[in-house]
């Protein structure tokens, strides 16, 4: 026997590598991930701390020291260098020990625009040694506000005091508040985030209607509609008596004095149930800032509405062409508006009516909040979709302009031009 086939059977005895785990995958894989994983741990931090602008400096001093050593230009290796140096400089800045207790702390969770915002940022130094100074970054929605935070020596606590501009209704995103250690040039930047972010809501201004100058429906029992029905507590009419009749409805004088029975006939009746329908398509405003600012009255003619509906203790449906508001209380109400924007869908206030008549169809009264953009046409449009019985008023809202009543078909239309105006335009519709 050779000794080639001497060696081909050993390998034939010799039992097989075990190359796969007992989950299938190999071996050789899982180690490398597990060495990746701690590679990356120790490697990850380090790597994430260079900016793109110190990634784009450490290329430029590899290919001017190597440029500098292979071509001989000492100018190249001069600049090869001094990059090399500022990189280790900045290593400098960005290292250092981050033990810190931070709060994050709002006066009001909930303003009105134009109020006051303030809030708090402490500081604490929670470790046993001195802690070099650094820079402490608070996104405040779209941008941040930058607060330098000295030396600290051991359980040392430092605050700053913030304000935030709500000239616009809006929810403004406060935080994570971010402790960031980094070089002038900007070649490292280590961040550490240390608190969660909190909302600001800034609600959109709001007047009390008081109570009887709303315009809503008063009556505790509902409102007549043109339904007939044989049992309400609106009473309408006698008929003759039909076989299935309820007998407790019989009016028996009637019945006496004609020789038949007669029956009560009823009209329907419904509770009281207020629908707000706010157009947000930008067609239905004027155009750049006009209906920007038109649009705002909208949103406080809506709020204002719907606070004092809640405050009656009226249901309430408020709702746009996309979405429905939640009306368990009055600041739910308002945190949403605080939100709404103008979109550029096609809905117009005629598909707004189509989607209240469709939604809220037991409404008792409904409004239609639009800008100066929404012609009479449209409205007699819009009026076809509301259910029968349910009354419609439409608000124009164009700032400027006078307090007028219009009747169009079904709808009164009001327009106002302040927000202080609602109520009286309100009592010239309920008069």
């Amino acid at each position: 026997m050779s000794r080639v086939e001497e060696r081909m059977r050993a390998v034939a005895r010799t039992p097989p590598v075990r190359w796969l785990s007992e989950k299938g995958w190999p071996v050789v894989a899982d180690g490398a991930g597990t060495a990746w994983k701690t590679v990356w741990g120790v490697a990850g931090p380090v790597v994430l701390t260079v900016s793109g602008f110190g990634w784009a400096v450490l290329a430029t001093t590899i290919a001017a020291i190597v440029a500098g050593a292979v071509l001989g230009w000492r100018e190249l290796l001069v600049i090869g260098f001094a990059l090399l140096a500022a990189l280790v400089i900045a290593v400098g800045f960005a290292i250092g020990r981050s033990a810190y207790a931070v709060r994050l702390d709002l006066a009001l969770n909930r303003v009105v625009v134009g109020e006051r915002a303030v809030g708090r940022i402490a500081v604490t130094n929670t470790s046993t040694r001195s802690l070099l100074p650094a820079r402490i970054e608070l996104p405040v929605g779209s941008s941040y506000a930058s607060f330098h935070l000295p030396r600290l020596a051991p359980q040392a606590e430092h605050d700053d005091l913030f304000g935030i501009p709500t000239h616009r209704r809006a929810v403004i995103v406060v935080g994570p508040v971010r402790s960031v250690r980094g070089d002038p040039l900007g070649l490292m930047r280590r961040e550490i985030l240390w608190t969660d972010p909190t909302d600001l809501y800034v609600h959109p201004k709001t007047i009390s209607l008081g109570g009887s100058s709303s315009g809503f429906l008063r009556d505790l029992e509902g409102v007549e509609s043109r339904i007939l029905s044989d049992n309400d507590v609106s009473f309408h009419a006698l008929r003759e008596y039909v076989p299935g009749d309820d007998r407790r409805y019989i009016h028996w004088k009637t019945s006496a004095r004609t020789g038949k029975l007669m029956v009560r006939q009823f009209e329907e009746t419904r509770r009281s149930h207020l629908a707000i329908a706010l157009s947000t398509n930008r067609s239905d405003y004027a155009a750049g800032e006009a209906g920007e600012a038109e649009f705002e009255l909208a949103v406080s003619v809506c709020g204002s509405l719907g606070v004092q509906a809640l405050v009656e203790e009226r249901d309430l449906t408020v709702l746009t062409q996309t979405s429905t508001f939640h009306t368990e209380t009055g600041r739910l109400l308002l945190d949403g508006l605080s939100g709404v924007e103008q979109t550029e869908r096609r809905e117009t206030v005629v598909q707004l009516a189509k989607t209240t008549g469709t939604a809220v169809p037991q409404a008792s009264v409904a409004f239609l909040l639009f800008g100066s953009a929404v012609t009479p046409t449209q409205l007699q449009s819009a009026s076809v979709h509301i259910p029968l019985g349910v009354r419609v008023i439409a608000i124009a809202s164009k700032p400027g302009a006078s307090v007028s009543l219009r009747q169009l078909g079904d709808i009164a239309l009001l327009t106002i031009g302040e927000l202080s105006e609602l109520p009286l335009a309100l009592r010239r519709a309920n008069s």
